[in-house]
Order: C-alpha cells, then structure tokens, then sequence
C-alpha cells in the first residue's frame, strides 16, 4: 500500500535534485528518505531518478511522474487545510470571491474581525461565478447578474466610474459633446481589457455609439491603470471608490465630471446557503463597511 509520505519524500527530492537535501527541508534522515524513494520506485516500478555525481537527475518516468501527482497532492493539502479551518471551534472561514481591488479596498480593512476567517479568491465576474456554481467559494461581490438556477443576488452598492486623467494635462472648454468627442478621441487611452468593458458602456451611453479609440495600454488591474494616469500614460475610466488618495495627493484629476457611469454590485451566493449565520452576517459587515466609507 502506498504511504502519502513517498510522495512528499519524491516531491522535496524533485525540487532540491538531491536526497540529503530534502531529508534536511522534511527533518527527516537520508536513509529514511532513500527508503521512502525505493519503496515508491517499487511501487511505480520504474526508477524515478537517475544518480548522478550525488546529484538526483528525474528520469523520463520521474519527470512525467511528478506532473501527474504535484496538482493532486497540492489540492488535498488543499483541502485538508480548508476541512481543518471550517472545523475549527473558534470561529467560521468564509470563502470569498471578488476582484482583487474591491478585496484591498474594502474587505482588506475589515480583516481584523474577530468573527471570520477569509479564503479569498479573486476573478472577472464570470469566473468567480463558476467558483460559486461550483461551490468553491461561499460569498462574492460581482458587478454582473447570471441567470443561474440556485444563485441569488442582493444589492450591495451602487459605484461610479469617472474619467481621470494625468494632473497636468490641458482640459478644453467644449461647447458640445461632438467636441467633447472628437477631443477623446485624440487622447492616448488606457484600458481594463482589450473588449473596453467600462469604455464601451461609457461611449454608449453618452455618443450613441461604439467607441473608435484604440487603447495604447491595456492593464488588467484597477490599481496598476491609475497608477499608469499618475505616471501621464493617458487617460481611464476608474471607480471612485479607488481614487480618493490619488486626487488628495494631486497625482491625477477627474475630468469631465458630468461625464459619469454607475456601475451596481452585487453580493452573490447559493440559495441553499441564504439561512446561513455566517453568510448573512458576513454581508451585513461587508454592507456596513461599504456604506462607511
């Protein structure tokens, strides 16, 4: 019968191309690790290293060997740790999903609760409502409602996305919104991904149109495409839950303030979890913590 243990042993023997090594990162002794891989290489029965000048070269088998068991052992390890958080008496783990800024900004602050423990995820909606179909994750923020037989949404808040741009670039007066076009048409733009997701709903909204600009950047986070403003790369749509240090330190502006899209989030979960404690006061905290700030 094979002992969980080999694998460990084969695994740190892999990493370190040598038995003494990993017997000193296992605290085991090198003949209890040489044991541990003769006994496997029985099991496989095939040699899964070739030694070389006291150096352990993975063979063929042994290279294709440890592709096949590090994703399994990594996910047990995994999951034995999940099973021992959510067992554990002193207070519930909540898996949690959401994009990586919303996380830093608001759930981040609110860590420091006594009451939970977090497994964070993060992903594009569409992502983290698969985790959710799948029941790898309890709880996410989302700025999208899918149709999902037992998923069920509530409204958390209603952010806006604002133009901003580097402090010191020129705004114009425009008699008009053709000028008001024309005029960002001509600016270097930055985007969130190369679809334009906000940029697209932004030109659709207030040009009746698909938008003709052609990003010089795409940076596919929140934090990362203010900073490029900041640097004067160009111009973005940013939520304004994300700008408040930028403006007080004087690295970037809003423009055009008339010029705002709203953008609704949700908290989304499984309905067979809606009677939950630790679901339903996990949202009251993440609501009360959204409407402080």
């Amino acid at each position: 019968m094979v002992d969980f243990e080999w694998y460990r042993s084969f695994i740190s023997i892999y990493k370190h191309n040598s038995v003494s090594e990993a017997a000193k990162e296992r605290m085991m002794t090198q003949p209890a690790m040489s044991q541990h891989l003769s006994a496997l290489e029985a099991e496989v029965g095939q040699p899964l290293f070739n030694r070389i000048s006291r150096k352990m070269i993975p063979t063929e088998r042994g290279k294709e060997f440890y592709s096949e068991i590090v994703p399994l052992i990594e996910a047990l390890e995994n999951k034995t740790l999940e099973l021992k958080l959510i067992t554990s008496p002193t207070c519930p783990i909540i898996r949690f999903g959401s994009a990586i800024e919303f996380f830093q900004e608001r759930i981040q602050p609110i860590l420091n609760n006594e009451n939970f423990r977090f497994i964070a995820h993060f992903g594009l909606a569409s992502e983290l409502i698969e985790a959710l179909k799948e029941d790898k994750v309890d709880l996410i923020v989302t700025s999208k409602k899918y149709q999902q037989l037992g998923i069920e949404y509530t409204s958390l808040f209603e952010e806006e996305f604002v133009l901003v741009a580097p402090k010191e670039l020129m705004i114009p007066d425009f008699q008009n919104k053709v000028e008001v076009e024309n005029w960002l048409n001509e600016q270097n733009w930055l985007s969130y991904g190369l679809d334009l997701p906000i940029i697209r709903r932004f030109w659709r909204e207030f040009f009746n149109k698909r938008p003709q600009i052609r990003p010089v950047h795409i940076i596919p986070n929140l934090h990362a495409l203010l900073n490029s403003v900041e640097m004067g790369l160009g111009i973005t749509l940013i939520p304004t839950y994300l700008i408040e240090s930028a403006m007080n330190d004087q690295k970037a502006k809003t423009i055009l303030t008339n010029y705002k899209i709203p953008n609704e989030l949700f908290l989304a979960y499984q309905v067979k979890h809606k009677s939950s404690p630790e679901i339903i006061e996990m949202m009251n905290t993440i609501k009360e913590a959204c409407e402080s700030r």
